[in-house]
């Protein structure tokens, strides 16, 4: 993965600046003349290049996926072999992931379509299939993949209690490696058995095909 080539554009400051702006005080909070500051310009190219406040969000958020999309093509293209990817890729995801972390939680339309932007990527990965990335086996992709990027989006929302429990902050590249490294075991791990898999598996179709209503025991 190449560093981007916008990198040292004013736009590109602008943007990573709001990026941290919204991160620390959210939408609401944040303004235009404290991300100028932040990003070392005047409130007037700000305006400029982004118009305004709701504009520059939502900048950040087609950057944040954009970037999501680029980075685990290149990790599911060979990227982690090469020993400069995962620093440029850290580099570049974790001002993302504090990011996400404070975006994701503010109820607005933006987050809403983030979520889902990214649950459509996952799910077009997982159906085209990658080498060294198993094709799940599951009947309902869609629930699949919105429930993994839940499970991915929830470490980032949860990063305060995690990082709490690791004795390092999880947004950052001391953090990051143990917690990313316990999401791989996870990952890769079969914590049931094939029999008590198959059972609960059993089990919630039936509640699907009953309506989601939970068997009754029969009454002796």
């Amino acid at each position: 993965m190449a560093e981007r080539a916008d990198d040292l554009t004013g736009r590109a400051r602008i943007r990573d600046a709001a990026l941290l702006q919204f991160a620390e005080h959210g939408v609401k909070g944040a303004t235009i003349r404290g991300i100028a500051r932040a990003a070392g310009v005047s409130p007037a190219l700000v305006q400029h290049h982004f118009g305004t406040k709701e504009a520059l969000r939502q900048s950040c958020d087609e950057y944040a996926v954009e970037a999501i999309r680029e980075i685990k093509e290149e990790s599911l293209s060979g990227g982690m072999s090469d020993p400069g990817f995962l620093a440029i890729a850290m580099r570049t995801a974790l001002p993302i992931q504090r990011y996400l972390a404070r975006a994701l939680t503010d109820g607005s339309p933006a987050a809403m379509a983030l979520y889902d932007e990214v649950v459509a990527y996952t799910e077009e990965v997982l159906e085209a299939g990658r080498p060294g990335v198993a094709k799940p086996r599951t009947d309902d992709l869609h629930a699949y993949a919105a429930v993994m990027t839940a499970m991915s989006f929830g470490v980032m929302v949860l990063h305060e209690h995690l990082s709490r429990a690791l004795g390092a902050n999880t947004l950052t590249a001391e953090g990051y490696p143990r917690m990313a490294l316990a999401m791989l075991e996870i990952l890769d791990d079969d914590l049931m058995s094939p029999e008590l898999s198959e059972q609960a598996r059993t089990a919630l179709k039936n509640m699907l095909a009953a309506g989601g209503q939970p068997p009754h025991k029969e009454k002796r």
